[in-house]
């Protein structure tokens, strides 16, 4: 049996996948910057992991509508490559031991919306930017 036909749902995926990605994304910077869901975690202004709750706080929203994806996909890429080198490898050379896996997951998930786009399902889409 062939599974062409998956093929035409194929940008719709994309854009679910986008969708849902940014909706887990964006939890990290309400946690960082807003506190919710409560944690320990209280950054100060302007330190790094302030800065990143803030990335995470704007960019979820902007990649969730399909606004700007490539170029907040691209920024959001680096921000995970830079989490992951600068906090969890130095931990263990192990995604899975220092607790990365994520971080890098989500720089190539961001890094393939940046070269994908935000498909069909997007304000970007709409506005012939996609």
């Amino acid at each position: 049996m062939s599974l062409k036909f998956l093929s035409r749902y194929a940008p719709y995926a994309l854009s679910l996948l986008r969708v849902v990605a940014a909706l887990i994304f964006m939890a990290h910077g309400t946690q960082k910057i807003l506190g919710f869901p409560a944690s320990d975690m209280n950054p100060g202004v302007m330190s790094l992991p302030w800065i990143a709750g803030v990335m995470e706080l704007v960019g979820g929203p902007l990649l969730i509508l399909g606004l700007f994806t490539r170029p907040v996909a691209f920024l959001l890429s680096g921000q995970m490559a830079f989490a992951y080198w600068m906090v969890h490898a130095p931990r263990s050379p192990f995604p899975v031991l220092n607790d990365g896996d994520a971080s890098i997951l989500y720089c190539f998930v961001f890094l393939y919306l940046f070269f994908a786009g935000p498909g069909p399902v997007s304000l970007d889409a709409r506005a012939g930017r996609a």
